[in-house]
């Protein structure tokens, strides 16, 4: 039996950042998977690392040092940034002061506030007629989720050392043993990156917590031949969605505008987010419905109204929908990610907001510090 300085359960992008974490130290790692890949929350998703709007304090500068992180491993990976920035289109009144107050924040260090005829000048993409203004912000990154983890998992493999045994569940944690369905290991201290399942290992230390499951919805578009975005985009439902914005006293406003003029879009958690990837095809989204078991079926009413929000924002001659899926992922009311010690030697950790690309690397660091 191999001794190991760190077991992790789970290879989405939060077991992976925490494998990167100890192997990067010196530590020896094994990660332990139950599917034969990572087909979950983390690959089901923007790829977008996302900074700009994250909760203030703790949260964004988690997301600011994953950013680090995912530029300095990405080429040593052979992952592709496929494309840097965003662009937060404020298109009413309200939306503009809740940009306006963004940027007084701490949190809007390098960001740009432009105006319509600046933003279309540097993004001709955009649907600039009757936007108040635009954030820029040159901190966001893009990745291709479905090949980035598998790149990240194989990079960790290669270059670091880190041991993976897919197609094996986790059945008991009594650290320093860990059991599954095909064998027994040993490892000083380990950590569970399960998304936080509710039927799964330690279920029972998310129900303080009122951790519920959100799915999401999501759309690949083909946009005509030789459209480019100069970044990620997002837009007025954004501001009262992303907590960065959200939280401004600022959003009540617009808050109360878009319940008259976006009840639908609001009653499903839409929001506009379009990135783009290498072959020129964007992924657009999201929708976010909650409960305990949310049914795992698309809704061409969702999905129409995300293409509107697509239209209204870019200059777009075509939208040829050519995939379609949903996700899921935990979330709770208390705070944007929790991390629990069931004893001295273990960790549970769930990112419950949605932001795992965004923020793992950065929780990561915390985890292995709290050691």
């Amino acid at each position: 039996m191999k001794h190991y300085d760190l077991i992790v359960v789970g290879a989405g992008i939060v077991g992976l950042a925490h494998a990167y974490t100890a192997a990067s130290r010196g530590k020896s790692v094994l990660v332990i998977e139950r599917d034969a890949a990572c087909l979950g929350a983390s690959i089901r998703n923007f790829g977008f690392v996302t900074i700009t709007g994250q909760r203030a304090g703790a949260h964004w500068q988690r997301a600011m040092r994953s950013r680090q992180i995912w530029a300095e491993i990405a080429p040593r990976a052979g992952i592709d940034v496929i494309h840097q920035g965003l662009w937060l289109t404020a298109r009413r009144p309200a939306a503009a002061a809740v940009a306006e107050a963004f940027m007084r924040t701490d949190m809007a260090e390098g960001c740009a506030l432009l105006t319509p005829a600046q933003a279309a000048d540097r993004h001709p993409a955009l649907r600039t007629e009757g936007l108040q203004s635009v954030v820029y912000s040159p901190h966001e990154l893009r990745v291709e989720s479905r090949t980035a983890i598998p790149l990240l998992a194989q990079w960790l493999q290669q270059a670091l050392g880190v041991d993976f045994r897919f197609s094996e569940t986790v059945t008991e944690i009594a650290a320093p043993r860990v059991a599954t369905s095909r064998g027994r290991y040993h490892a000083e201290r380990v950590v569970v990156c399960n998304n936080a399942d509710p039927g799964g290992l330690f279920a029972g230390e998310w129900t303080p917590h009122q951790v519920q499951l959100c799915q999401l919805q999501m759309l690949r578009v083909r946009p005509q031949t030789g459209f480019q975005l100069a970044g990620a985009v997002m837009g007025d439902l954004s501001m009262v969605r992303y907590e960065g914005y959200s939280a401004l006293p600022e959003a009540s406003a617009l808050r109360a505008e878009l319940q008259r003029d976006e009840a639908d879009s609001l009653a499903h958690g839409i929001h506009l987010i379009a990135v783009q990837s290498a072959d020129g095809s964007l992924v657009v989204g999201d929708s976010h419905h909650y409960g305990s078991a949310p049914p795992p079926f698309a809704s061409e009413a969702v999905d129409r109204l995300m293409l509107r929000h697509l239209r209204e924002a870019l200059r777009l001659e075509g939208d040829q929908v050519v995939e379609h899926w949903v996700g899921t992922y935990p979330v709770s009311p208390d705070a944007p990610c929790l991390v629990k010690a069931p004893d001295d030697a273990t960790r549970v950790v769930a990112v419950t907001s949605g932001s795992g690309a965004s923020t793992a690397f950065g929780l990561a660091e915390e985890v292995w510090g709290s050691w």
